[in-house]
């Protein structure tokens, strides 16, 4: 492999943890944190893949946010069969053809939400920190400025994460939506201390 070593994969939970109703924050970057890419037609495009993994697995994205080098997003799982890791293999798949000549590393990161993070206040209290990052990063003085941020929530094309109105309506939709069964997992045991949220 001419003297390079194969990247080590990041450490995933079990399967079950990002089934049903699971609640994860997703972080993919690209590699040499590569530049570029980033423009109103490649963000039209990911929202369109967004809808498209939502439809498949049964997902809804209350939170997304692009960087330059990266993206951010938060999807929560409505039905019993919805599974992220396959709506994040089916995202990664049709994104690589928008990237070139970039490439996103070749895992993503994610954060499996807590019982504690899915009550209501501290679940968008993580929406807020996901639309905070072009802020943090000194791209724009306050979020709604940057442009390559909202949500994804199928039939709700205006829903944006930042409007007043969203969280009530936003908690509505998926009490009506939200299978009953999507939240009998079995979930195994997991260590009682939290991962950091990059």
């Amino acid at each position: 492999m001419n003297g390079r070593k194969r990247p080590a994969h990041l450490p995933r939970l079990q399967p079950e943890f990002y089934q049903g109703d699971a609640a994860v924050h997703w972080t993919l970057t690209l590699f040499d944190h590569g530049t570029g890419w980033l423009n109103d037609s490649f963000h039209g495009r990911f929202r369109e893949l967004l809808l498209h993994v939502a439809a498949r697995e049964g997902l809804v994205c209350p939170a997304y946010c692009l960087m330059p080098d990266h993206m951010h997003l938060l999807w929560l799982g409505l039905r019993r069969d919805s599974d992220q890791r396959n709506g994040m293999s089916f995202l990664r798949t049709h994104l690589k053809p928008q990237l070139i000549p970039h490439r996103l590393q070749p895992q993503a990161y994610d954060h499996v939400l807590r019982e504690e993070e899915r009550k209501r206040d501290a679940f968008a209290k993580i929406c807020f920190y996901i639309l905070d990052n072009p802020v943090r990063a000194g791209l724009v003085d306050e979020p709604r400025a940057w442009l390559y941020s909202g949500a994804v929530v199928p039939g709700y094309p205006l829903f944006h994460p930042l409007d007043e109105a969203f969280w009530p309506r936003f908690w509505k939709v998926i009490n009506e939506r939200r299978e009953p069964e999507a939240s009998q997992r079995k979930l195994p045991w997991r260590s009682s201390r939290p991962l950091p949220i990059q």
